[in-house]
């Protein structure tokens, strides 16, 4: 990080209980020439992957619906949320987590996957990068039932939808998760699931 205009000048921790909550203060080099004093708080809760799986034949794609504690408490009734297959990184590279997110939480084992871009998704007040992938899957890469992974407790109900009807969910407000509307719209731009 060699950003002439910025100079850290101290980093606190806030919390680092889920994950890591960060005030740094800092100097920013204004345009005119002139220096100034900043803080801002970053939540560091890792980078992430996401995935669109598709079928080709059925022009079906699969999703998720969970509870999202966040969106709870920000106006969504249920707390459900139906979104892309995605998870965090840990200690892998993004193409071998979406590998593993994918066959914990859909129950699909895939073979190939495309990675199409990486986002900072809320780039204000959160570190994280994440790396969108897609990929096809066919009944045959069914191994397990999906659900999540037992210790992390996450209740996933594995949906499938055909691809119509899924991207109109995002005009219905069924769909409000930014990452599975990016991959849906991206889907839709370039009509790899017609």
């Amino acid at each position: 990080m060699k950003n002439p205009k910025i100079e850290i000048t101290e980093t606190k921790v806030l919390s680092d209980n889920w994950y890591t909550l960060r005030k740094v203060t800092y100097n920013y080099l204004k345009n005119d020439g002139q220096w100034e004093t900043q803080s801002r708080e970053a939540y560091d809760r890792g980078n992430g992957a996401a995935i669109l799986l598709y079928n080709k034949n059925t022009k079906t794609i699969l999703l998720t619906r969970q509870f999202r504690l966040p969106t709870y408490l920000n106006g969504n009734e249920t707390g459900m949320m139906v979104e892309v297959c995605a998870g965090l990184l840990d200690e892998d590279n993004p193409e071998e987590c979406i590998r593993r997110e994918t066959e914990e939480e859909t129950g699909y084992k895939i073979s190939a996957v495309e990675k199409l871009f990486e986002v900072y998704m809320s780039p204000g007040s959160v570190t994280e990068i994440l790396y969108f992938f897609t990929a096809e899957y066919t009944k045959e890469m069914k191994v397990n039932e999906g659900g999540g992974a037992p210790d992390e407790h996450e209740n996933i109900e594995v949906l499938e939808y055909d691809f119509d009807t899924a991207f109109n969910m995002i005009k219905s407000g069924e769909i409000k998760d930014a990452k599975t509307i990016m991959l849906l719209q991206h889907a839709k731009i370039n009509d790899f699931i017609r």
